[in-house]
């Protein structure tokens, strides 16, 4: 993944926002709205592509346009960071590969100091019996 070449391919829409601001909100358009297109990217390799596709399906449109908002702030600049920020952070969980889990056998110390413990356990409840 190239971050400078995804950063040239984002398109921003600044448009009015919603919530707290005063007579600002009627008047200054703040909240950011951030699009990329996936499917036509230069920044991403084949598999990669493959990979946010399936991961993310539920945050592409039909066209394979990842859209994301931000109206956090009063501020349109502040809000175009969050947005940029919150993008790269969600291409980051969908192009995370886990590392595969090796099985291991448990250690033998382990199993003999639960056996001791089984036969100690074993051990004071036949204490509890009564003497005939």
């Amino acid at each position: 993944m190239l971050r400078e070449v995804i950063e040239r391919e984002l398109s921003f829409k600044a448009v009015r926002s919603s919530g707290a601001g005063g007579q600002n909100v009627n008047k200054v358009s703040t909240k950011v709205v951030l699009s990329w297109d996936c499917m036509n990217s230069q920044g991403i390799t084949e598999e990669e592509r493959t990979l946010l596709l399936e991961r993310l399906k539920n945050r592409f449109t039909k066209e394979g346009v990842l859209v994301l908002d931000a109206d956090n702030t009063r501020s349109q600049i502040k809000n175009k960071a969050i947005v940029i920020e919150r993008f790269f952070q969600l291409l980051s969980i969908g192009l995370h590969i886990e590392k595969e889990r090796r099985e291991t056998k448990t250690p033998r110390r382990v199993i003999q100091k639960r056996k001791e413990n089984k036969q100690q356990n074993s051990l004071k409840k036949a204490l509890r019996k009564r003497v005939l």
